[in-house]
């Protein structure tokens, strides 16, 4: 893309939020900031960043994270519009995960030992829900929420020297997951699914708070989930192990940094429950499972639910949609510093964060924009099993049927 289209989009960006920062020299600091944001700097900190902007001093962009009067959360309503507006689709997908940053010290808003995704262990970190958008037209991260142990809501003068607000109530990261669902829900992103790791997709609240907004969704279940019906409770490991040979088919759920993602699928939709959905259902519930080509052994679970007529592939995809977020924490933490701020206030870190998902949207964005002119320029079972073929899909028959080593696995 030009230079000159690259400059005038991202003013664009920043006259979009700058009726949010009420004076001049804040407006100016706001630009000064996202620029460094996606400038050439080493580590954005607050020197570098001051010195590649031109600032003799940090104290300025200081200002703007931990004392200047500005709400984040409206310049984030401005990204969730820029966003639908450059990305949306009528098929997007919200995704929901959290993501670790690593800290010294005990005065760090959040901060005690936890486990890190990001590190794979337990480490002195904050933690953070995030929210991030995908369709084919590009990925990025939308929202934010950072996590606070009880260590930290119970512990009120802390929270008070830290900047926490006074009404804010310890609340599990399943919790900020809906919370951060609703937000998007009331945006103008465009949402058909949600789809999320285990440690969601396990919580029924949920799960029914997205099929009563009507929403699809596929998410990582445990192998230990329990699949119920009238007729009983099973374990979801125990039904895909029943699965026939033929049930599994062999599909891309994306492309990857080294090209399709390709795995064995199984898929069976559940049974219907006349007396709760009526005769004929709008949405139909599914079990989903990933097995690895290389390792048959290790394979993954997914609950998912689905207009009626939809199809296996299109579950497949949204379960592979679950990656980007990991790919927009990368790439936001690699491009747009979100995680290389010195903050350590609660007002500070939302206001860095909001300013570096602005920054990592913009990029997302013009990558968007650059794909867009390319391609203009180029322009029969077990009687046992409980697996029953239906015309072109898999599903599970009254599940009283499984069979009976089933029933006895512990």
């Amino acid at each position: 893309m030009r230079p000159d289209v690259w400059a005038s989009e991202l003013e664009e960006v920043l006259l979009r939020i700058g009726h949010r920062f009420g004076r001049v020299d804040l407006r100016r600091r706001m630009r000064d900031y996202v620029r460094g944001l996606l400038g050439p700097v080493g580590r954005k900190n607050g020197w570098q960043l001051a010195e590649y902007v031109g600032h003799d001093v940090p104290a300025g962009l200081q200002h703007l994270l931990n004392r200047a009067r500005w709400d984040p959360d409206e310049v984030r309503d401005d990204l969730q519009e820029y966003v639908a507006e450059r990305l949306g689709d009528s098929d997007g997908v919200l995704i929901i995960d959290e993501t670790g940053f690593l800290k010294k010290g005990t005065t760090s808003a959040g901060v005690q030992r936890q486990h890190s995704g990001t590190a794979g262990r337990t480490e002195n970190c904050q933690v953070a829900v995030f929210a991030a958008y995908a369709s084919t037209r590009g990925r990025t991260l939308v929202d934010r929420q950072l996590y606070l142990p009880k260590s930290w809501t119970s512990d009120r003068e802390r929270c008070r020297a830290a900047g926490v607000p006074d009404g804010l109530a310890f609340a599990t990261k399943t919790e900020i997951a809906r919370h951060l669902v609703t937000r998007a829900l009331a945006s103008p992103l465009p949402i058909a699914w949600v789809t999320a790791d285990a440690l969601y997709g396990q919580d029924w609240h949920f799960r029914r708070m997205l099929e009563e907004a009507g929403l699809g969704y596929v998410v990582a279940v445990p192998k230990s989930q329990q699949v119920k019906s009238l007729a009983g409770s099973w374990r979801i490991d125990q039904l895909i192990s029943d699965a026939p040979d033929d049930a599994w088919q062999r599909l891309s759920c994306g492309d990857g940094a080294k090209g399709p993602r390709v795995y064995d699928w199984a898929a069976a939709m559940l049974p219907a429950v006349p007396f709760f959905e009526g005769d004929g259902p709008s949405h139909r519930r599914w079990v989903l499972a990933r097995r690895s080509i290389a390792c048959p052994d290790e394979i993954a679970y997914y609950l998912a639910y689905a207009a009626t007529g939809t199809t296996v592939n299109q579950l497949v995809t949204v379960a592979g949609s679950r990656w980007a977020i990991e790919c927009c924490f990368q790439s936001a933490k690699n491009e747009c510093g979100l995680d290389q701020y010195e903050v350590r206030r609660y007002p500070g870190w939302y206001r860095h964060i909001t300013l570096a998902m602005l920054a990592h949207a913009f990029l997302a964005a013009m990558a968007a924009a650059n794909i867009a002119e390319g391609a203009a320029e180029t322009d029969l079972s077990s009687s046992r099993s409980a697996w029953r073929r239906s015309a072109s899909s898999w599903q599970l028959a009254a599940l009283e049927q499984v069979t009976v080593s089933a029933h006895s696995t512990p």
